[in-house]
């Protein structure tokens, strides 16, 4: 599909799906902190927002951040606000040299991050976090707002880049987010939970066109679709991640070592998951490789009694992602279509967040001239009745809440 048909028919989606209006808006209760409301008010004054909503469920987007959903809530504006918010930094003004993190529950960013083919590593400089460096084109960058409604919202931008081989790239992004009502998450999810639980989910619908004059191949090197979800870590968070041990897949299903060993008492596998500690005090990544890896990852806060969902359509089967890994490789399409990350100190002390990340990625993207690839992620937070939300967990994540809960004990 070219770049005109996609914007022509995601307009179109638009014009259709959604009643141009802008729904009244509630002020928030002042006394309570950390909440939705509290989080919107904060960004409105120092980024601007498209704020989407059905009821009490309510996304909050900022064009200037890339189009990134920074929160969400499922209880209105005195809810939890799920997205981790850096209110220090973004009120300080101030722009970072290696990445600035506003926060943001999901950003769009292009992979991959180490290797050969990298965009975040210049030609013959270490692979270190010294020389480590975000793009600017999905840093600082703003992406057009085409238009929203009260449910969807449509971006668009243009990108011209060159990876750590020198190729260079044309790319133009669609990026679409949409709001799922009730009806949507339960026919996703496979389970009716009725009214006892509080829900909250949003589609991102995200597009790469190439626009260059030349392929993009295993010599050039390819581009994927990187979506990355910072959450508010706490020591009764953990993350989990369902594995698929396919009969005669001798491959690895999970990669461990991004960022160095993570102790045994913060990362554990067994036979259908692996568990891995969401408090944001050890700086470690890890990631499912596509072959192994199931429908959906998530987290569950124990103390909050929230339950979080990360779910993807992968366009087309195949197994070539590309390898994030910061070293040269002799594999550069054996990388994750999963990863999680838990913040912790730098060398230095200083630190990112702290926050922990939910992330999924596209297949890398082999695209002639003109040719596009669609990357979709739905993300869900779920909190309410502890059955049903048990019986949510054991449907996508193929484990019980208590299960997750007593991982590390």
């Amino acid at each position: 599909m070219t770049r005109h048909r996609i914007y022509l028919t995601c307009c179109c989606f638009l014009l259709i799906a959604c009643k141009l209006h802008v729904p009244p808006r509630v002020e928030p209760d002042k006394s309570i902190s950390s909440n939705y409301g509290s989080d919107r008010d904060f960004l409105e004054k120092y980024a601007g927002v498209v704020e989407l909503q059905t009821g009490p469920e309510k996304v909050l987007i900022v064009p200037q951040y890339e189009g990134r959903v920074m929160t969400s809530s499922c209880e209105g504006d005195s809810g939890i606000s799920f997205g981790w918010v850096n209110d220090d930094f973004i009120k300080s003004g101030k722009v970072k040299q290696h990445f600035n993190p506003f926060g943001g529950e999901e950003r769009l960013w292009l992979a991959p991050e180490g290797g050969q083919f990298s965009f975040f590593f210049k030609s013959g400089v270490p692979y270190d976090f010294e020389h480590w460096f975000t793009p600017r084109e999905f840093d600082t960058d703003s992406f057009h707002l085409v238009g929203h409604c009260d449910t969807a919202a449509l971006f668009v931008k243009d990108v011209a880049m060159a990876n750590r081989s020198g190729d260079s790239f044309m790319i133009h992004i669609d990026r679409r987010i949409r709001l799922l009502d009730s009806a949507s998450i339960k026919r996703k999810i496979g389970v009716d939970f009725g009214s006892g639980v509080h829900a909250v989910a949003y589609e991102s619908d995200n597009t790469l066109t190439n626009e260059g004059k030349s392929a993009w191949t295993i010599k050039t090197g390819a581009p994927a679709i990187w979506l990355l979800g910072q959450m508010k870590p706490s020591p009764f968070t953990t993350i989990v991640l369902p594995v698929q041990n396919r009969e005669g897949d001798t491959t690895r299903a999970f990669h461990d070592t991004y960022f160095g060993i993570i102790p045994s008492d913060r990362w554990k596998i067994d036979s259908h998951h692996a568990y891995l500690k969401a408090d944001g005090k050890f700086r470690g990544k890890v990631g499912v490789s596509p072959t192994h890896a199931s429908e959906y990852i998530g987290s569950f806060d124990a103390q909050s009694g929230v339950l979080t969902l990360l779910g993807c359509s992968w366009p087309g089967k195949t197994d070539e992602f590309v390898n994030s890994a910061w070293e040269d490789q002799k594999d550069p399409f054996s990388g994750d279509s999963f990863n999680a990350y838990n913040d912790g100190p730098l060398k230095d002390g200083s630190q990112l967040g702290p926050f922990y990340e939910l992330e999924s990625l596209s297949p890398a993207a082999f695209l002639a001239p003109g040719q596009s690839i669609t990357h979709t992620q739905f993300t869900y937070h779920l909190k309410g009745n502890e059955k049903m939300l048990n019986a949510i967990a054991e449907k996508t994540l193929g484990v019980r809440l208590k299960d997750i809960e007593n991982a590390f004990n």
